[in-house]
């Protein structure tokens, strides 16, 4: 089994080993397993894992970073004690630690007290012996007692005796979840045992003895965000990042675990090791050895269905199932009434731009038009349309304190897994801040993270942004540029001319009555008025429920003219309730709907109207491709006009 190659090591390594800090923040897939080959295994568990293990963050830093006569690997656990990875290491620091305080050896200590004369004396010496094994002690159970004796750890280290330093070899210390002992929260808010915590932290990590030596500090956390701000915002401590596994690191634990299954109990897939890896984009090694442990144990073949919905079900558990969800439309653009011109641009235009993984792929699109026009709909059946993952954002913002950054970073982490992904953001002028100095700091921190991940060149052909608005004009001129959203901004209006036609017969259809379900004037509208009747012939019964067809259709235009396509999908659920399953006379549903009364909303809808049309950035998808600059200046001049009677 060949060696996995972790750019993250790679990197982490090289921080510490080039000097460039001494303080080093791990955070994003801490809580993972990465792969060991059997050289790094110790000796008893080479015999039973000849092709590799896979092992816990710690372990596996500790294997990579266990240098025996060159650098002493210390680990801290929350709920451990303070341990060395290799055992001489210790009695080496408790030798240091001796001489540090006492500026004698062990061996010169414990002859000074075989001379001891008086109990005081023998009892000073046999604390002094002791000293260091009652500190690791003491720090069991206390992590600020603990963080105090690292820190000491590092004094003792680059402190001399005479000219000879007390400890040859460098210190690694990592500390294992940061954000539990050096949590991020308001001063205020914070106790006394954490607020003494992050002053020793401090006082630390900005000792310029510490920052001029050749000890190392590596914080694991899962993100840096959820660390105190007075510590993760100083200069010199740096960060890197453990993305989540990719495609091949997948394919790697597929194939390792495969071979490790005996004969009889290999895995049995739907498809070819490969496609297992393409479809668990997005899972952890320890979220994929579930689904395969499951799989062997029922001994059932694993189905690609029951990969995704374990995709699905644990991208949910990472960020939580009030923040994402998955988008299942069940209708297509086939469903869609109306929007004609609109539906062929989207088949012939974006589908294929949003299918493609090259040059030509859009980053995304925003969507406009006033609330009631059809902008979800329409757009979810889009995503149905284009057969890969949709990631509906319903709320990335917290009320917890410092938890947007976390929650904002998972979202990056499980987007960057995935191989080709929409996401799909309505209501986004409500989601997205602005970067105004009026707005808050986490509003502009997040909408800047969007911003940039938006236009993030390894992202491109990746990861397609939807975002819906009824008011396009709220969202930060920084999203509506080219390069983002602004690369396509659609404009979704209230049906017109022949469509409107097409949503009136679909809001009557259900109750319609059957003699009026198909007339001539129906299918072609003009073919009575092409029609040349003898004067001498009397008019038929089909030619009269054609006229009252076509009188009652023209008396539906006017009543309907105000009409959205929410007004016509609710009114067709209206004629539903009153029919009762029977169908209505012409005169009924004339009645029903000249009883309606639309809400009092025009006036918003309008002015929501006009700022679709002046942000469309496509000519085409303008009720008028030929519009000239004097129009559009028109429906700047009455949106000013609307603002100052205060209609937003």
């Amino acid at each position: 089994m060949n060696e996995m190659k972790y750019e993250f090591l790679k990197k982490a390594t090289t921080i510490i080993n080039s000097g460039q800090t001494r303080i080093l923040t791990l955070c994003g897939n801490i809580f993972d397993l990465f792969y060991l080959p059997a050289m790094d295994l110790p000796r008893e568990e080479k015999i039973h894992n000849p092709s590799g293990k896979h092992v816990p963050l710690i372990s596996f830093l500790s294997a990579k970073w266990k240098q025996p006569g060159k650098a002493i690997l210390v680990i801290y656990e929350l709920n451990g004690p303070i341990r060395f990875e290799h055992a001489p290491d210790k009695d080496k620091m408790k030798e240091a630690w001796i001489l540090w305080k006492t500026g004698m050896s062990i061996d010169e200590l414990a002859i000074q007290g075989m001379y001891a004369h008086s109990r005081e004396q023998v009892e000073k010496q046999k604390v002094l012996s002791n000293l260091f094994d009652t500190m690791l002690e003491n720090a069991l159970g206390n992590p600020t007692q603990a963080l105090e004796f690292l820190r000491q750890m590092c004094l003792c280290s680059r402190s001399k005796v005479g000219n000879d330093p007390c400890l040859r070899e460098d210190l690694i210390i990592v500390v294992e979840g940061a954000h539990m002992l050096i949590p991020e929260a308001p001063v205020a808010h914070i106790s006394d045992a954490d607020r003494q915590r992050i002053t020793v932290c401090h006082d630390w990590f900005s000792d310029p003895g510490f920052l001029a030596g050749d000890d190392s500090v590596i914080l694991i956390a899962e993100s840096r965000s959820l660390i105190h701000h007075q510590l993760n915002r100083l200069p010199q401590v740096l960060e890197v990042e453990i993305p989540s596994p990719d495609e091949m690191e997948r394919l790697h634990f597929i194939e390792w675990f495969d071979e490790k299954r005996p004969a009889d109990k290999k895995l049995r897939l739907w498809g070819t090791q490969k496609d297992l890896a393409k479809f668990t984009a997005g899972l952890s090694i320890m979220a994929l050895y579930q689904i395969l442990m499951g799989a062997c144990y029922k001994n059932e073949i694993l189905m690609q269905r029951d990969v995704v919905n374990r995709v699905e079900e644990f991208i949910q558990q990472q960020l939580g199932e009030d923040i994402v969800e998955f988008k299942k439309p069940r209708h297509n653009l086939k469903d869609v009434i109306g929007f004609t011109n609109l539906k062929k641009f989207l088949m012939e235009e974006i589908l294929p731009r949003f299918q493609s993984t090259g040059k030509d792929a859009l980053p995304g699109a925003a969507v406009s038009g006033p609330i009631g026009s059809g902008k979800t709909f329409i757009f979810e059946a889009l995503a149905a349309e284009l057969d890969m993952v949709v990631l509906t954002l319903k709320n990335i913002r917290s009320m917890w304190y410092g938890q947007t950054d976390v929650i904002f970073e998972r979202l990056r982490r499980v987007l960057n897994a995935l191989d080709k992904a929409m996401i799909f953001m309505d209501e986004a002028d409500t989601q997205m801040g602005g970067v105004g100095p009026e707005t808050h700091d986490t509003e502009r921190r997040l909408t800047g993270k969007i911003q940039a991940m938006m236009s993030d060149p390894a992202l491109r052909g990746r990861i397609v942004w939807l975002l819906m608005t009824a008011r396009i004009h709220l969202l930060s001129p920084d999203l509506r540029r080219p390069g983002r959203v602004g690369d396509l901004i659609i404009p979704v209006l209230d049906p017109q001319g022949d469509d409107r036609t097409e949503f009136i017969r679909w809001m009557i259809s259900p109750v319609l009555e059957e003699q009026y379900k198909m007339p001539v004037v129906e299918q072609n509208p003009t073919a009575v008025r092409k029609t040349k009747k003898s004067k001498a012939s009397p008019a038929s019964p089909h030619d009269d429920a054609s006229q009252k067809y076509q009188t009652f259709m023209d008396k539906l235009q006017i009543l309907t003219a105000s009409y959205s396509a929410a007004s016509f999908a609710s009114m067709r659920s209206e004629l539903l309730a009153r029919a009762k399953g029977k169908t209505l006379s012409l005169e009924e549903i004339l009645a029903i709907i000249h009883d309606h009364i639309p809400p009092a909303i025009e006036e918003t809808r309008r002015y929501q109207t006009l700022q679709a049309l002046v942000n469309c950035t496509r000519r085409s998808l303008l009720p008028d491709p030929n519009i000239t600059e004097e129009t559009r200046n028109l429906w700047a001049a009455e949106i000013r006009e609307m603002e100052l009677r205060g209609i937003r």
